[in-house]
């Protein structure tokens, strides 16, 4: 019988999410599980973000402002840039996906580095458009043989920095490179999931590298350093007519009230940032030394994560992890690594004993 799906749809394989903890209660009865596996902001969100949701929750009957213009009037004020240079998505994932929904057809290209963040993959194969993944090299993104890689038929290229799942960045004299080189035809999505979470020197901020070229789409999310990610809240800066064209796809009412207010009032509390960015960086370093102290290969990081090479299969590793209540995030492309979300200090704790008994 014929497939009643397209042949790229038939390739697909669900995204694989960190294990819920509540999952892991249903499996094998632990309730006092800890979860080091979807890189989300451990302290939670601001106190105003909270204060701001609870009081439009008894407007829940109405529909949101499907502009999203105060939240976009409140990143325009932040950012330096114009409302119309903003648009909102339900996460920076949903942002992705219209990119190559919005700007690609099947008989155009796309190119990206690999591993990467696995929705540059996943949109490519979904609307059926041919792409090029790049090998990393010292898994960081190779920015030269991605621009080698760009054909007469590509039409966008995603680049993640600080990247998921290696933590690792690419500084600003290559990124400057590449949006001069690349051409003027091909969109440049960069992904800055991270962005508030890094703190190397030459580390850039690719909003004020927009007069570099026009093409140029820089994604952020309120799900990371927010602590927002159950409210699913992203946003891209463009040029008004990408952003025109994206928002003639773009869902309606894709983002909540709830989202909206939340996010408002979390860009209104900037010592919840700090705080989160200061704490991220002591637990990652941390993390950092005593894993290479286990004999683990940990790859410096930008981010709230670590990426750390077992050196064995990591999904043995990982099973006896959740047996002792933690998780973390294998890989089935990359059999013998693990990415591990930086915690609290008793989560760091907690991994670490858990680790020495694994390795015991």
């Amino acid at each position: 019988m014929r497939s009643f799906v397209t042949p790229t749809i038939e390739k697909l394989r669900p995204y694989e999410a960190g294990k819920p903890i509540e999952e892991l209660a249903r499996e094998l009865g632990i309730q006092d599980a800890i979860k080091l596996a979807s890189n989300e902001n451990p302290f939670g969100p601001s106190p105003k973000a909270v204060e701001a949701m609870q009081g439009v929750l008894a407007e829940s009957h109405r529909y949101p402002d499907a502009s999203a213009f105060r939240l976009r009037e409140r990143l325009a004020e932040k950012l330096g840039v114009s409302v119309e240079e903003i648009i909102q998505g339900n996460g920076s994932n949903e942002l992705l996906e219209l990119i190559v929904r919005t700007f690609t057809t099947p008989s155009d290209h796309i190119v990206f580095a690999s591993p990467a963040f696995v929705v540059y993959e996943l949109a490519a194969l979904a609307h059926g458009v041919p792409y090029t993944a790049v090998p990393l090299v010292d898994d960081t993104h190779d920015l030269p043989r991605m621009a080698e890689a760009v054909t007469d038929k590509t039409r966008v290229m995603f680049i993640a920095n600080p990247n998921n799942p290696t933590g690792t960045y690419v500084p600003r004299a290559a990124v400057e490179r590449l949006l001069r080189e690349v051409p003027e035809d091909v969109i440049i999505a960069i992904d800055e999931a991270y962005f508030e979470y890094a703190d190397a020197p030459d580390y850039p901020d690719c909003i004020a590298l927009r007069g570099l070229r026009e093409r140029l789409v820089v994604l952020r999310t309120f799900s990371k350093i927010y602590g927002l990610a159950a409210l699913r809240v992203g946003y891209a800066v463009a040029p008004p007519e990408i952003v025109g064209y994206m928002n003639r796809v773009r869902a309606p009412f894709n983002v909540s009230t709830i989202g909206q207010v939340a996010a408002i009032s979390a860009l209104a509390d900037p010592d919840h940032v700090e705080k989160s960015r200061r704490m991220n960086r002591e637990g990652r370093d941390r993390l950092e030394r005593e894993l290479s102290r286990m004999g683990f290969r940990v790859t410096n990081s930008q981010a709230n994560f670590v990426f750390v090479d077992v050196g064995r299969p990591a999904r043995s590793l990982y099973e006896r992890l959740l047996r002792l209540g933690v998780i973390v995030r294998p890989f089935a492309a990359l059999p013998d690594k693990l990415r591990i979300t930086v915690g609290t200090p008793s989560e760091n704790d907690r991994l670490c004993q858990a680790l020495d008994e694994v390795l015991r």
